[in-house]
């Protein structure tokens, strides 16, 4: 073992290599320094684990793949044809061209973020988006953050600390990532009074649990599952009235922050942002980058007493959104202003495309990709906690993998640019719903040249 410790070289060896220089020319001496410090010592962890000493050449180059590496940015973009719309783990909502632009111009200069460009005084960050927020939804007033996580916590931190809130026992759910609804209050400094089943919630039992030391009637939207059968719910409807009979507000975490009717494209109902705000609910909690189709936002509207109180608290610094995801924000919501969603926002795009777009352009893929492929009828999900088991018809191509669907989806992921299918019945799938047009040519030439092989 000694002597494999012997067999290492020190560090001015490796530092001295010519393959190790050029990597410092490009990256820094500290930087290189650095990462054959860290090797090494993973080295000498390996040998007196029993492991052989690697040689000189296997050292250098295992450093100048480390160092290397530093180059490359592990973000990068994915053609995405797995028929989910608001596809989490990819990003969610794709981003519209118009909203693209503002935020690149936003990023490259400086901005008026916080300054009154008539006065020269300072301004509030808030002031680009409330208007339009505020002409979209009816509500007074409006507050965003980074998420809508954020968003709840910081209307509760406001308004419900050391206070109790009551929510339905059916609506303390998990999102994403394990985030739950009685954690979230809990870090709030809020008391969760549950009423109700997991099933069954009715107004009297909302009734029964107010007390002195309510401060909030909460509903959460449950955007990422569905009760069905045997289930009773409270109507946004109901929950005001009763706020207003014991004067306790009533705020609404919709989720989605859907502003255009589902229905119209066949799909359930799913809450309107401006009807809860017309319904009388004091504060309405919703993502941006859900059917909104914008970048990750967490946007709060309703009375302008109760945004006054979160405007105030510190927290508001601690989670205020970003000037580039203003940008952003502010020109999705002009898409809604202008009457312009469904056309030019992507999301909207594909929940809208006529089945015969789609049909046409399934076919133009399987016709390229030769006999492997076929044409199949499918569904498309709308996911990304939206319209729960939402799904709208779609065209499938699939591809007969003779066996290998796993081996196949996985070349197209690690490639580049990475293409995303799912797997059925081991074929490989993919629905040209969620395939931005300009991607069709990219995605063939890509399929051909491994099918071929």
């Amino acid at each position: 073992m000694k002597s494999g410790f012997r067999s290492l070289p020190s560090v001015d060896k490796i530092l001295s290599d010519a393959r190790v220089m050029h990597c410092e020319e490009a990256y820094s001496r500290p930087t290189v320094l650095q990462i054959t410090r860290e090797y090494l010592g993973e080295a000498r962890t390996s040998l007196k684990d029993g492991e052989l000493a690697p040689s000189f050449d296997d050292i250098v180059n295992s450093i100048c793949g480390r160092v290397s590496s530093l180059a490359s940015i592990s973000l990068r973009p994915v053609i995405n044809a797995t028929g989910v719309i608001l596809h989490t783990n990819l990003g969610r909502a794709p981003l519209s061209k118009e909203t693209i632009s503002a935020m690149e111009e936003c990023a490259i200069s400086y901005v008026n973020l916080e300054i009154d460009l008539d006065n020269g005084k300072r301004g509030s960050r808030q002031v680009h988006v409330e208007s339009l927020l505020c002409r979209l939804t009816g509500a007074e007033s409006a507050l965003v953050v980074n998420n809508n996580a954020a968003a709840v916590l910081l209307v509760l931190s406001s308004l419900a600390k050391r206070k109790e809130v009551i929510v339905s026992r059916g609506q303390a759910v998990e999102i994403g990532g394990g985030f739950r609804i009685p954690d979230v209050m809990r870090q709030s400094g809020a008391k969760l009074i549950e009423v109700g089943t997991t099933n069954r919630t009715y107004i009297s039992d909302y009734e029964e649990a107010i007390t002195p030391h309510t401060s909030a009637l909460l509903r959460v939207h449950s955007s990422n599952f569905k009760v069905v059968g045997f289930a009773e719910s409270v109507g946004i409807g109901d929950l005001v009235g009763l706020g207003k009979r014991y004067s306790v507000p009533v705020l609404d975490d919709i989720g989605s922050g859907c502003l255009i009717d589902t229905t119209r494209f066949g799909l359930e109902y799913e809450p309107l942002v401006q009807d809860s705000v017309k319904t009388g609910a004091g504060l309405v909690m919703f993502s941006a980058d859900k059917l909104l189709g914008g970048p990750q936002a967490g946007i709060i509207v309703g009375r302008e007493e109760l945004v006054a109180k979160l405007r105030k608290h510190p927290l508001a610094r601690a989670v205020r959104i970003d000037k580039v995801r203003l940008a952003g924000l502010a020109a999705t919501l002009l898409h809604y202003v202008k009457g312009e969603a469904e056309s030019k926002i992507p999301v909207w795009q594909m929940i809208s495309m006529p089945f015969g777009d789609i049909e046409k352009r399934a076919r133009g893929w399987s016709k390229a990709l030769g006999k492997a492929a076929s044409v199949i009828d499918g569904q498309s999900m709308i996911g990304g906690g939206s319209i729960p088991g939402g799904t709208l018809p779609t065209r499938l191509v699939c591809i007969d993998c003779r066996g290998k669907a796993q081996k196949l989806a996985d070349e197209l992921r690690r490639g580049s640019p990475s293409i995303v299918g799912r797997i059925e019945e081991n074929n490989l799938i993919l629905d040209p719903r969620t395939v931005l047009p300009e991607e069709d040519r990219i995605l063939i030439k890509r399929l051909t040249g491994i099918l071929d092989q």
